[in-house]
């Protein structure tokens, strides 16, 4: 299978690509080909890369500022956090995914494009990468991105601890991101995160536009504390009389 650019969006691409336009499609021939064979990538996306995966991942990059570290939580196959790093060779980009068969495809692609210098790999979940394990200490970064991945309410759980404090997540999103909003801005609040603003990126370059919903990190949240056992008015514990040593 291949991956061929439509002319009717190559404009689209070079504005959203520029000099790295070669890398964008060496990249998408991967996931027509590689991609497919693993199952990562459905044979009937893989006409439709450009359209419905590239050029809307492409255009979240507006959102992101000059410079800035990023993790993308469930990346899957790269997406959006290798066409970001394609498309913004300023930006250090780690990929976060659980699954090994995916995170082998993402290792192979991050040395057969040449980004080994600004791209890396984490095999884990969120909390994981937050939490850090034996290899790797706890993982943060200025922005958080994810696509797909998961309602906005546990999207935020999972994202907004490792951003650091002010940074954001910038998660894109379908037809029912106001919806979302609207559901969940409760949840992101006692999560530390502000209030959640939608986004049209790329408008005037692709259409339709990609919908963002992005969140800032405005509290540093801690676990929920345990209950410990009541205590009666004499102040002993009712599970019993006996004391720790």
């Amino acid at each position: 299978m291949q991956a061929t650019l439509p002319p009717e969006l190559a404009q689209a691409a070079r504005t959203l690509f520029g000099e790295r336009l070669d890398l964008a499609a060496a990249y998408a021939e991967l996931l027509a080909t590689d991609g497919v064979v693993r199952g990562l990538i459905g044979p009937r996306e893989a006409p439709r890369i450009w359209e419905r995966h590239l050029l809307n991942c492409a255009a979240m990059a507006e959102r992101i500022p000059d410079g800035a570290s990023v993790l993308d939580v469930g990346s899957g196959a790269g997406l959006p956090g290798l066409v970001l790093a394609i498309a913004r060779p300023d930006l250090t980009v780690t990929l976060v995914e659980p699954l090994a068969r995916r995170t082998a495809f993402l290792i192979e692609a991050v040395q057969q494009l040449g980004l080994t210098r600004t791209v890396r790999v984490f095999r884990g979940r969120a909390e994981e990468a937050a939490a850090g394990t034996r290899d790797s200490a706890p993982l943060s970064a200025d922005v958080v991105t994810a696509r797909a991945v998961a309602a906005l309410d546990r999207l935020a759980a999972w994202c907004l601890p490792l951003a650091v404090p002010g940074g954001r997540l910038v998660a894109l999103k379908g037809a029912s991101a106001a919806e979302e909003i609207a559901e969940h801005a409760e949840a992101v609040s006692r999560l530390g995160g502000g209030e959640p603003e939608l986004h049209r990126c790329g408008v005037g370059v692709i259409d339709p536009p990609a919908t963002v919903i992005e969140v800032v990190r405005e509290r540093v949240v801690g676990p929920a504390r345990k209950k410990g056992p009541k205590r009666s008015r004499g102040g002993r514990n009712r599970g019993g009389n006996r004391r720790d040593r």
